[in-house]
C-alpha cells in the first residue's frame, strides 16, 4: 500500500514537471525509454523544438505520469517526431564536436 501511494506521488510530481515543460514550449510530445535498473526515461520534445527528459523509477510510474499530464506518447523516437528536435551549439559540440576535434564545453 505504501509503495502504491509513493508511486502515485512520484507520478503526480512528474506529471506537473511534464505540464510545466509543455507550457514553456508551446505543447509537448514524448516517448518512454527503458533505461534498465534506473527506471524509464521520459523524453520530451516541445512544439518549439526544445527537448528534455525526466527519469521515473519504473515504466508504470512513467506511463502514469504521461497520462496524468495528457502527454501524447510515441512508440519510437524516429521519423517526424525526432525531426522536431532543435539542437544548439552546446548539443553539437557535446554529441559530435568532441569526436571531430571541436570544443569540449568544459
Amino acid at each position: 500500500m505504501a509503495d502504491t501511494k509513493q508511486a502515485e506521488r512520484r507520478a503526480s510530481k512528474l506529471a506537473k514537471q511534464i505540464q510545466a515543460f509543455s507550457k514553456q514550449h508551446g505543447g509537448a510530445e514524448g516517448q518512454l525509454a527503458y533505461i534498465g535498473q534506473m527506471g524509464t526515461r521520459i523524453v520530451l520534445v516541445g512544439e518549439d523544438g526544445g527537448w528534455g527528459d525526466l527519469v521515473a523509477p519504473t515504466h508504470e510510474v512513467a506511463k502514469s505520469a504521461a497520462e496524468k499530464a495528457g502527454l501524447t506518447l510515441h512508440e519510437e523516437f524516429d521519423g517526424d517526431f525526432a525531426a522536431k528536435v532543435r539542437t544548439g551549439p552546446y548539443e553539437w559540440t557535446r554529441m559530435a564536436g568532441i569526436q571531430l576535434g571541436g570544443p569540449s564545453n568544459d
